[in-house]
């Protein structure tokens, strides 16, 4: 086997735009997301509203442009009527999703004040388990309505003059799920998202709808719940969610990295049944995705079963991310990348402590998780139009997977800064992948640098004593030669190339 790729590239052949919405990320009520991870009163950081601003400057290092809130499981039994007001008159509540206390000291005002401070925005979901139309189109009027109305005058009330404009809201969360507070058949749910989302747009035309597709594909009614939902929702709603995580519980790795081609083809039929859906009602409106939520999530398991119930922000879902998972993530954001013509909206699940690139200790210290760094080189690096990616790669079989390319790659170019940008993951454990990169449509052209993330020991994982064990380098090999690049990508490495046009 010839151990050595090729990748083409052209201007002209363009998959589409990177809607920056892409990179978003995902804020729950579970765990220390909120307590103890962006909100921790008397922490040596913690601003005047007990935001820790350690957390906040790593969060504006991955420049992420919405954020999902409140959830999640959490919000399909929640009142966010508990959530605002004067906080020493907020109930406690006992939280049935994910079995804990939810003291109810932040809430949506607070939390539109934090993606203020990181340069965000949020998107909201509102409660289609416990609750329907009415409560979603009274958040919506609390939220975006100007004043002079009942809602809108309470937020006035509540210290918030002006509108929260919020743009982007999710109608429930993964209502196909028996484990969700008030599941439903995907024709109860088709109903009620049509009913909410009629209302909710009444209230403010401006305002864009995600519907719930499969809480993951490997659901038994995955693909027939999204067809029988769009069928009942189509002409409210603007997208359609994916929820997708992977693990390696077998210590297989090279299946493990090859698990993003199953992402590929979730997006493919997720894309197939909307197309069908719009083909069936003949109309000119185009379903989009949101993929708003996906991560690799396995590590924490079996710590999480053991978690004493009805306390206040437990350490839930604390997976503590090594070098391989790292990789996937490059993987699936390549993934998120070939599909940007469909796929507008994406969150990796989760910001803070659960499942999450950042770390931190209550009282202590935050830190960048493995998969901090592929997350944060795809979003500050990968804006622009992305191409397509013709690959030639050697290819190996794995325990579910037959003929995975050992390079997964894909290309961005950024004409306003004159940029284009190779994101690749040589997926061999044990040997270095030569690749050419022809770029021949572009001209003239430099290498501005070649990032890596690399390490000897794919279970390495960066901690609060040693948060830097796992961390890129510029020094990667890549040289331009006339219209190509010649590279050479370690073995189990994400790569960055960027290239500066003349």
């Amino acid at each position: 086997m010839s151990m050595k790729a090729k990748m083409i590239v052209d201007k002209d052949f363009t998959i589409g735009e990177v809607d920056k919405r892409i990179y978003g990320s995902f804020i729950e009520h579970l765990g220390r997301a909120v307590y103890g991870g962006i909100y921790e009163p008397g922490h040596p950081t913690a601003d005047e509203q007990g935001f820790r601003s350690d957390v906040l400057e790593l969060v504006k290092g991955i420049d992420v442009p919405i954020v999902r809130y409140p959830g999640g499981n959490f919000v399909s039994g929640y009142n966010w009527e508990d959530g605002v007001g004067p906080v020493e008159l907020r109930p406690k509540r006992l939280e049935l999703a994910w079995r804990t206390v939810e003291p109810n000291l932040i809430g949506l005002n607070e939390f539109v004040d934090w993606c203020r401070k990181a340069n965000t925005s949020p998107m909201m979901a509102v409660n289609l388990g416990t609750r329907g139309p009415e409560e979603a189109r009274q958040l919506v009027e609390y939220s975006n309505h100007p004043s002079g109305s009942y809602w809108s005058d309470l937020r006035v009330q509540h210290g918030y003059k002006q509108p929260h404009d919020i743009k982007t809201w999710c109608l429930g969360n993964e209502m196909d799920g028996p484990w969700q507070i008030g599941a439903k058949t995907a024709v109860e749910y088709g109903r009620i998202a049509s009913e909410s989302a009629k209302v909710m747009r009444w209230v403010d035309p401006s305002i864009e709808l995600v519907a719930c597709g499969s809480s993951s594909l490997q659901m038994a009614t995955f693909p027939e719940w999204e067809r029988t939902v769009l069928d009942l929702c189509y002409n409210e709603v603007d997208y359609l969610s994916l929820h997708q995580y992977y693990g390696n519980r077998d210590n297989n790795t090279a299946n493990f990295l090859a698990q993003s081609m199953g992402m590929d083809s979730f997006i493919n039929t997720v894309i197939a049944t909307c197309d069908y859906v719009q083909a069936k009602k003949r109309s000119k409106k185009k379903i989009h995705l949101s993929f708003d939520e996906w991560n690799v999530w396995y590590h924490s398991n079996d710590a999480d079963s053991r978690i004493e119930p009805w306390s206040i922000a437990p350490p839930q879902l604390e997976d503590i991310y090594n070098h391989e998972d790292a990789l996937l993530v490059g993987s699936m954001l390549i993934s998120l990348l070939k599909r940007a013509d469909r796929v507008r909206m994406a969150c990796m699940a989760q910001l803070v402590n659960v499942i999450a690139p950042i770390m931190t200790a209550n009282g202590g210290g935050a830190w960048k998780q493995t998969i901090y760094y592929p997350y944060m080189h795809a979003s500050v690096f990968g804006r622009g139009t992305v191409l397509v990616p013709l690959v030639t790669s050697p290819k190996y079989d794995a325990a579910d997977y037959t003929d995975v390319p050992y390079l997964d790659a894909v290309a961005v170019h950024n004409e306003e800064t004159g940029e284009v940008t190779v994101f690749a993951v040589n997926r061999h454990l044990s040997e270095s992948l030569p690749l050419e990169i022809d770029l021949r449509s572009f001209g003239a052209f430099r290498v501005l640098e070649h990032i890596v993330l690399e390490s000897d020991d794919l279970k390495a994982a960066n901690t609060l004593d040693a948060p830097n064990r796992v961390t890129p380098h510029a020094g990667g090999n890549s040289a331009a030669d006339g219209s190509t690049i010649r590279a050479e990508l370690g073995k189990a490495s994400w790569n960055v190339v960027r290239v500066k046009l003349a």
